[in-house]
This record gives structure tokens, C-alpha cells and sequence, in this order.
């Protein structure tokens, strides 16, 4: 049975940086700041609630009778008490004979063409701490992306147009990016483990550090990227930011509408369609908030019964990735291009360029990451370098077709460039990206 680390580690980051944000709010109001004080409060106590929605939610507690565990998830020290007894279970386990165990069958990753499929015993201890592991990976992900981000890109903008950094506020802005990094990770660890439930996944110690270097400058140049530029053009930034977060908002559900598929029925038996409906909005509203600052790793598809798209898709990863380096490269312009004065302690010709290459280098980590590092690659029907190739080479061959008209070409229905065909689980929805609502 493993130590519940990572469930240490997202209570350690949840308590860090409520504890950060709080302190920094009353150094604003001791200042007259309260403009903000505001905002600073706002984003730490909204994901705070949500946090502890998603862990009543997850551990099923409305339908049973623990009015102690409701009373602490109100004062909001929900995830303190959750932390607690995932380490007393760790702590009891193996003193008293489980009653009975479940088994679970998972393939071994195929070496050589051949594929094992292994047995194990899973008792009601080790059972429990899966379903902890589970709920904080998710309000992790919450946490990241609905409270840090826009906690760092506010204390950044506060630094930038106060050309200062107090301990407080820098203390704070560290922690928010760890934060969201970690909740970049679990992103990545949860798609993997979603697409190929079927198999038994060990993430290395060198997958880990690729996947942080990776999200860590991706996060970071694009957060500076908004600041910069909402510090020049403020009236400009929030319909850029509004309409990246619309177009992830509604492509799920134009996709599932022009599916024609049924309204998903089977997020959750005690909800009404009323309160489907309501778990669906939140969940595209985090992965939108998700792909605002970085790519989200998981696709929702609202018309598959687990609620998530198991295939590799590297052409919409190329196009994001693509498309996001044009955007950035484009606000870093409007920047050097509507700079003031402000800005003369700045060389802004190496800063546009250093923020490039910082995204650059996100991409360079994230090919690393899918090409060696992964630890499914082996189950890839095409590497990273292949599919991209391939998207290369179909956008060639379009060139090539519409400058002769006669000569277009069909594709297949229902193929997509680089796509990995769709594994195949067993998970209920609980091992879902659902659980994140």
C-alpha cells in the first residue's frame, strides 16, 4: 500500500496558499487597498468552496449521516480532516484482517508484442485511500486553475504597476505557481490514467520532472503574456481572455449537440436532469478555465458515457499549441508596439524573446514527455514526431490538391491525423474526469 503523498502534497498547497492570500489581504487593507483586498479574497475563498463541494460531492456525505465531516467542510477544513484520515487508514492498515477484498484485473504494459494481465487483491483499506488519491487529483485541478491562476496573474499585475515585490505578495505568487503546475500534473496524470484504465500505469521519477519543466514554463510565459499586455491595452484583456474561455466552454457542448447523442443520464443516480445539467456547466467551466493558461491533457466528449475523448488527437494538440504561440507572440507585439514610459527599466526586444523561447521550451519538455518519457508510449499507434509529421504533411498535401482543382482527395470518415485509436475501460464514472463537480 503506498503512502497517500499526493494527498499530502494538494492539502500542504490548499493551506499554503489560503493561509498566503489571507495574510496578503490584510497588508491591502492595512494599505487602503481594498480594490485589492477584494479581488485577492474573492479568488481564495471561491475555489475554496468549490474544493469543498467537490469532496462532499465525491465522498457521497449528503446521503449519510456525518454531520461533524458537513460542519468542517462549512468552516472550511474539509481538506485538513480529509488529509487526516487517509493517513489514519494508511497508519491502521494490516492490524486487522480486511472482511473481504476486491479483485481487479490490469494488463501489464506489452514489452516485446506480448501482454500480461495480473491479479490483485484490493482491500476496503487501500480501497479508501484510492478514492482520496482521487478526490484531492481532482480538487487539485480546481484549486490550480479556478483559484491560482487568476491569484498569480493579479499579484503579478499588482507587481508589474507598483514596480515592487513585498514578501507577502511574492511568497504568495511562488506558491499560486506551484499550485497551478501541480494542477497541470495531475491533468496529465488523470488523462493517462482515464485513457488506459485497462492497464496497470507507473509514472517515473523522470516523467514526473518532464511534465513539471513542461507545465511550469508554459504556465508562466503565458501568465506574464496577459499581465504585459493588460498593463498596456486594459480595456482589451478581458474580451481576449472572454473569448478563449467561451470557445472551450461551448465546444463540448456544440459537439455534443450536433452528435445528436441522448442527454447524459449516468454522472450520478440520486441527480435530477436539473442537477446534471448544473455538473456538466461546472465541469466544461473548469476545462475551460484549464485551457485559458495551458493545454488540459483531457477532452471532454459529453456524448461518451465517461464523459472524456480516450484518443490521442496530435493534430488538436499541434493546432492548440500552434495556435496559442500566435496569440502570445501577437500580445507580446501589441505590448512593445502601446508601451509607455513605464517601461524604460525594461529591455522589451529581449523580454518579448526570452517569453518566446520560454514557450518554446514548454513545447520542447512536452515532446519529450509524449516521445520518451511517457509511460504508455508503448500503446501509441504513431510517436508525437509522426503524428506531427503527418499533420505537416496533410497540410502540404491540401496546398498541393487546392492549387489543382480535380485532383482533391477524400479521407476516411471518423480518422483523424495522428489519432491513437480509443482504449476501452472498465471504470465507472467515479474514475472519471466527472469527479472534478
Amino acid at each position: 500500500m503506498r503512502l497517500p503523498s499526493s494527498v499530502l502534497v494538494s492539502v500542504s498547497l490548499f493551506t499554503a496558499e489560503t493561509t498566503a492570500a489571507l495574510y496578503l489581504s490584510s497588508t491591502y487593507r492595512s494599505a487602503g487597498d481594498q480594490i485589492w483586498q477584494c479581488f485577492t479574497l474573492l479568488f481564495t475563498l471561491v475555489p475554496s468552496v468549490l474544493v469543498q463541494l467537490t469532496l462532499i460531492f465525491i465522498h457521497r456525505d449528503l446521503s449519510r449521516d456525518r454531520p461533524l465531516v458537513l460542519l468542517l467542510h462549512i468552516l472550511q477544513l474539509g481538506p485538513i480532516i480529509r488529509c487526516l484520515d487517509a493517513f489514519c487508514i494508511y497508519g491502521s492498515a494490516g492490524k486487522v484482517e480486511e472482511p473481504y477484498v476486491t479483485i481487479t484485473r490490469k494488463k501489464q504494459i506489452p514489452r516485446e508484442g506480448q501482454t500480461e494481465e495480473v491479479e490483485q487483491e484490493v482491500g476496503q483499506a487501500e480501497g479508501k485511500l484510492v478514492t482520496h488519491r482521487a478526490a484531492f487529483a481532482r480538487t487539485s485541478v480546481i484549486q490550480a486553475f479556478l483559484g491560482s491562476a487568476p491569484q498569480l496573474t493579479l499579484q503579478l499585475y499588482i507587481c508589474v504597476l507598483q514596480r515592487g515585490v513585498s514578501i507577502g505578495r511574492g511568497t504568495l505568487m511562488v506558491i499560486s505557481l506551484l499550485s497551478i503546475v501541480y494542477g497541470a500534473l495531475r491533468c496529465n496524470i488523470l488523462a493517462i490514467k482515464i485513457r488506459y484504465d485497462d492497464y496497470e500505469v507507473s509514472v517515473r521519477p523522470l516523467a514526473y520532472l518532464c511534465v513539471f519543466l513542461w507545465r511550469g514554463f508554459e504556465i508562466a510565459t503565458r501568465v506574464t503574456v496577459l499581465v504585459l499586455f493588460s498593463s498596456v491595452l486594459k480595456v482589451w484583456v478581458l474580451p481576449v481572455v472572454s473569448v478563449n474561455f467561451v470557445l472551450f466552454f461551448l465546444r463540448p457542448w456544440v459537439l455534443f449537440w450536433s452528435s445528436r447523442s441522448p442527454f447524459p443520464e449516468n454522472i450520478e443516480k440520486t441527480l435530477t436532469r436539473v442537477g446534471t445539467t448544473i455538473v456538466l456547466c461546472m465541469l466544461t467551466f473548469l476545462y475551460a478555465g484549464i485551457n485559458v493558461f495551458c493545454w488540459s491533457a483531457v477532452q471532454l466528449r459529453l456524448d461518451d458515457p465517461d464523459l472524456i475523448d480516450k484518443g490521442q488527437a496530435w493534430r488538436r494538440v499541434a493546432v492548440y499549441y500552434s495556435l496559442r504561440f500566435v496569440e502570445n507572440t501577437g500580445l507580446t507585439l501589441m505590448w512593445y508596439v502601446y508601451r509607455t514610459e513605464f517601461y524604460q527599466w525594461v529591455d522589451a526586444p529581449v523580454l518579448e524573446i526570452l517569453l518566446l523561447l520560454g514557450y518554446a521550451t514548454a513545447v520542447f519538455f512536452m515532446l519529450l514527455f509524449y516521445q520518451f518519457c511517457h509511460p504508455c508510449r508503448q500503446l501509441f499507434s504513431s510517436s508525437p514526431a509522426q503524428g506531427f509529421g503527418e499533420c505537416c504533411g496533410s497540410l502540404c498535401l491540401l496546398r498541393g490538391t487546392l492549387s489543382q482543382p480535380g485532383s482533391i482527395r477524400t479521407k476516411p470518415a471518423g480518422k483523424d491525423i495522428g489519432d491513437d485509436p480509443p482504449c476501452v475501460t472498465k471504470g465507472d464514472i467515479g474514475q472519471s474526469l466527472c469527479g472534478t463537480v
